[in-house]
């Protein structure tokens, strides 16, 4: 084993409160040594980032060490004034923060944010850092970093951002990098670019990691050890062969097995729900979903929805070496049948969500039919139109921006329900109350905001608001890619359970093809507007024939 270049014995961390100090890390002891990528493994609030943040001297005010050492090269930094970490900082140690979208300057160029770390660090002066910067951005993976120096964050794409930040912590040469969970809100394939890319940084220059994740796999696949934390606690740690292979902590084995990419078989997609409340008589809700359409002549029923050489064109300013138009969503044709679950599988930008309004009738095809129990609703406007949304639903990707945070949990579930004027507010009241026990969240979370509730809960309650109308047809965008793995089994655990009980069929839309193999019967990939292959799931694992698709498979964290 190298040696230590990082030793942190018996770390303590505290929260203060109005009422008491919360113990966020305790006891926390491990090493990083030269050269090594150490993984810090944990769900959220386990203490993770707190421990991260402690050592680069970066904890909030409200928290403090209140013990324990931590060494950086042979220096004690218990006590260190801020000049001090203003000098370590960036020079020995550097931080790839989590969130691209709020951690660059949003009125600054990214070329001037890589130049000032450069000038701060020491390794540049005025007549060396315009290329300096250039060769960071290269190093960082930017194409054409003379355009990019000269743009603004929000012209950037996640992952050219996420590069740009790779740019600004490798720019003093730092001896250690702490990577706060790099690529959680990337996809899978430009998660595996940007991983390989710190990976071959690290490996030329010698460089310690220290990556945060709340995924196994990826810590599996890229750290020489893993640490496994809980409650603030370390509870196991070792070679991630050994972690994987004979984990000693049953959480340890909990975030295995919640992993996508490390299970082995797919979870059961018929699962049951432990009580399903029965509607009181004559609740006025208990015929909201209209009746299925009739069979047809074959006997078959038609599905709940189908697209029909769907297209969707987009117009662009003028340019002169761009055409006028942009086209999302490029002769699709997929159906969903009833009570089954479509997994529509893709990059950022390759049109699944566009596919989801068109569906929901939130936006006009270019061209192409949509059927709904094989009613052609394509031009459907006005009154019939509002009919349709009774029978279609959406859970959206971020239960914390989705939910609003005025108003109460019950208030945001019985929404629909007035909106549509359905129902007395005792009875809506009832009925907010069996969504909530449905989605096996306690009645007293009807009186509470968004704010007081996790991310896992929100998203739950998220559900129950796209349930309360008994929908044919619910479409889930992206709906735990905001969520630890852990959270995203239990709630891919419920929908499926609720698919069990209540027979209605999903539009699941995700980057993730390990995530969508464990809710969906059928799977359709989606590459630049274009459907370039779909069918049965397993099928889709076992033998896929595009390239994209093994693409996508070969990124799924945990595989290699």
């Amino acid at each position: 084993m190298s040696a230590a270049l990082l030793e942190v014995e018996d770390l303590a961390v505290r929260y203060r409160t109005r009422r008491s100090a919360v113990r966020a890390v305790e006891a926390a002891t491990f090493t990083v040594g030269e050269g090594e990528t150490v993984a810090i493994v944990g769900e959220s609030g386990s203490g993770k980032s707190t421990t991260a943040y402690a050592l680069l001297g970066l904890l909030p005010r409200s928290a403090a060490v209140t013990g324990g050492r931590i060494g950086f090269a042979g220096r004690d930094l218990a006590g260190l004034p801020e000049r001090g970490w203003r000098e370590l900082r960036g020079r020995q140690i550097a931080l790839i923060p989590q969130d691209p979208g709020t951690s660059l300057n949003p009125v600054q160029r990214i070329g001037a944010q890589v130049a000032e770390a450069l000038r701060l660090s020491g390794n540049a002066d005025r007549g060396t850092v315009r290329a300096r910067t250039l060769e960071l951005l290269a190093d960082a993976g930017l194409p054409d970093p003379e355009v990019r120096a000269r743009q603004y964050p929000s012209q950037l794409s996640g992952g050219m951002r996420q590069r740009a930040l790779i740019a600004i912590a490798i720019a003093a040469r730092p001896r250690l990098i702490v990577a706060d969970e790099p690529t959680s809100a990337l996809d899978v394939t430009v998660q595996r670019r940007i991983l390989d890319h710190i990976g071959g940084l690290v490996r030329e220059s010698g460089t310690s990691l220290l990556l945060i994740t709340h995924d196994l796999g990826v810590a599996a696949e890229r750290a020489d050890r893993v640490l496994v934390m809980r409650a603030g606690a370390i509870v196991e740690q070792g070679a991630p062969g050994d972690v994987l292979a004979a984990p000693r902590d049953p959480y340890t084995r909990a975030l295995i097995d919640a992993a996508p990419g490390l299970a082995r078989t797919p979870r059961p997609r018929r699962l049951e729900l432990a009580a399903l409340p029965g509607g009181a008589p004559g609740d006025p809700f208990a015929d909201a979903r209209p009746a299925p359409a009739p069979a047809g002549d074959d006997g078959t029923a038609p599905p709940v929805v189908a697209v029909e050489d769907l297209t969707k064109d987009f117009r662009l300013p003028r340019s002169a070496d761009r055409p006028g138009t942009l086209r999302a969503v490029d002769g699709v044709s997929l159906a969903i049948a009833r009570g089954r679950t479509y997994g529509l599988v893709g990059e950022s930008g390759s049109g699944k969500s566009t596919i989801a309004r068109l569906i929901l009738r939130l936006a006009d095809p270019t061209s192409g039919r949509i059927l709904l129990g094989g009613e052609d609703v394509t031009a459907a406007r006005g009154a019939r139109q509002r009919l349709l949304r009774r029978r279609m639903q959406i859970v959206h990707q971020n239960p914390f921006a989705s939910l609003d945070p005025r108003r109460s949990v019950e208030q945001i579930v019985t929404d629909p329900l007035a909106s549509f004027g359905l129902g007395s507010r005792a009875r809506r009241r009832h009925r907010a109350k069996e969504l909530i026990d449905l989605v096996a969240l306690p009645a007293a979370v009807l009186g509470r905001r968004p704010a007081e509730l996790s991310g896992g809960q929100r998203q739950r309650v998220a559900i129950a608001r796209a349930l309360v109308l008994n929908p044919e047809l619910v479409v889930c965008d992206e709906p735990v890619s905001a969520l630890d793995v852990s959270v995203q089994a239990q709630i891919l655990d419920l929908l499926a359970a609720l698919q069990s009980e209540l027979g209605v069929s999903y539009l699941f839309i995700s980057h993730d093809l390990a995530v969508v193999r464990h809710i969906a019967d059928e799977v359709g990939v989606l590459h630049r507007g274009r459907l370039v292959e779909s069918g049965p799931t397993e099928q889709i694992f076992a033998a896929a024939r595009h390239a994209y698709t093994r693409e996508l498979l070969d990124a799924i964290p945990g595989r290699r």
